[in-house]
């Protein structure tokens, strides 16, 4: 689907991402370091970058020559790169995120978003490449640390855990770091007026929450279930892979939510009135709460191998929504959940397993990758559909997984041939006729 993501020869450990940012002129400047590992001799490689003026590159601490060609960023170094060795690059750059760079996309994807209030980073799919250079594929995944200096009273709320607050004069830097392997578009930073809600969940799990003061309360009365929810998501998924989990929400309507590692991101609009006269609330913010949580097993620890592998993230989000409801709610209320989404997609023709990347977000891809995956487990049982996942998120664990992965994890511990099953709902079109289930069954 995008032929210009990601580059080869090289398989990135580290990024520090070091930035200082002017609030007001929405400009950053700093130097991004990344720890790759050659896997092939490279006398030259490529990062995905866009926008910003370099002022340097350094390759093991000498100067690289570099080219640029849209997203693409040549490096070659002054000594060429043995195969098996570790190697250093420094990038220092600086300007205004998206400056002169064509096609915005939506807000989900652009990347580096300043808005009235402070600043939020969402990029899904190909907009890490807008504010720091990267290899910019999730097949290519690494650990990182953050080092953000911000204008007080700022505060920055970024992946894994916070580690320190250096004070400055009139400014502060916040360093965070996760030692969770990360796909670059769930890399995230934001900047506002935050006050932090921290609680223990399950197995001490830290929950940090990050919301800006003036809805602090009534937007920790809307995640107040998620230690439930990871109680049970562990039960039925496998334990919560990473460090911490918690929220981050932004002082601004999104209309969308993003699963960003170990920190999702919601608008205010998730909270009632916190945008009145604007929007009136998101009428299900219990779902979209469930849906992120549940991608921190989908999507983010198991990432997808290629993009048009996406119902392995939103068609387990969207059903594992609908499982929270089933045990939260009752039977009747799943049951009516999951017609609800066969409606949505009921005389269509998607394919989820190959959406194209127009439909990379579209309706097949959710109700329908959902109903995948409750087909399956009417087929095998829910004894058999659960050890299925639960083996899934084990064995993908930190990595990644294409369609084909599950199918054959599928097969292997139920013993079945699954193959005409998972044919009819993710790549035929003209979706199934609804399987008839019965309650309690």
């Amino acid at each position: 689907y995008y032929p210009t993501l990601g580059n080869g020869g090289y398989d990135v450990q580290h990024y520090t991402i070091d930035l200082a940012v002017d609030m007001e002129a929405n400009f950053i400047a700093g130097t991004v370091t990344i720890e790759a590992e050659a896997e092939k001799d490279l006398s030259l490689f490529n990062l995905d970058f866009l926008g910003f003026e370099i002022a340097e590159i350094l390759v093991n601490e000498r100067n690289a020559r570099y080219l640029r060609a849209g997203r693409e960023l040549f490096i070659t170094p002054a000594d060429p790169l043995p195969r098996g060795e570790m190697f250093r690059v420094e990038v220092t750059y600086s300007g205004v995120p998206g400056e002169g760079v064509r096609g915005g996309g939506s807000s989900y994807s652009a990347g580096w978003t300043r808005y009235p209030k402070g600043v939020f980073v969402a990029s899904e799919p190909a907009g890490a490449a807008r504010w720091f250079p990267a290899n910019d594929h999730p097949s290519d995944k690494a650990t990182y640390t953050f080092h953000i200096t911000v204008p007080q009273p700022y505060v920055v709320a970024a992946n894994g855990l916070l580690q320190e607050v250096i004070e400055h004069e009139d400014t502060t830097t916040y360093v965070w770091s996760t030692e969770y392997p990360m796909a670059t578009y769930l890399a995230t930073v934001n900047i506002g007026e935050f006050v932090e809600r921290t609680e223990e969940g399950p197995d001490g799990l830290i929950i940090r929450n990050y919301f800006p003061a003036r809805i602090a309360d009534k937007a920790e009365a809307v995640f107040a279930r998620t230690g439930e929810m990871l109680a049970f998501f562990n039960e039925i998924f496998g334990l919560y892979p990473f460090e911490a989990y918690g929220v981050v929400v932004a002082d601004t309507p999104l209309f969308f939510a993003l699963e960003t590692q170990t920190l999702s991101l919601f608008g205010a609009e998730i909270v009632p009135d916190a945008l009145a006269g604007v929007v009136n609330g998101w009428s299900q913010p219990e779902s979209v709460v469930a849906h992120e949580l549940a991608h921190q097993w989908f999507g983010n620890s198991i990432s997808p191998a290629n993009w048009q592998d996406i119902w392995l993230n939103e068609g387990f989000a969207t059903y594992a929504s609908a499982l929270w409801f089933e045990y939260t709610r009752g039977e009747a209320v799943f049951e009516r959940i999951m017609r609800g989404y066969y409606r949505n997609v009921a005389g269509r023709d998607y394919t989820p397993g190959d959406p194209g990347p127009t439909e990379l977000f579209g309706q097949g891809v959710y109700p329908q990758g959902a109903w995948t995956l409750h087909a399956l487990r009417l087929e095998v049982g829910d004894e058999l559909f659960f050890d299925i996942l639960r083996t899934y998120t084990e064995r993908f664990k930190y990595g990644n997984a294409s369609t084909d992965d599950f199918i054959d994890l599928a097969e292997e511990v139920s013993g079945q041939e699954l193959g005409d099953l998972f044919a009819a709902w993710l790549f035929e079109g003209d979706v199934p006729p609804m399987p008839e289930w019965e309650l309690g069954g």
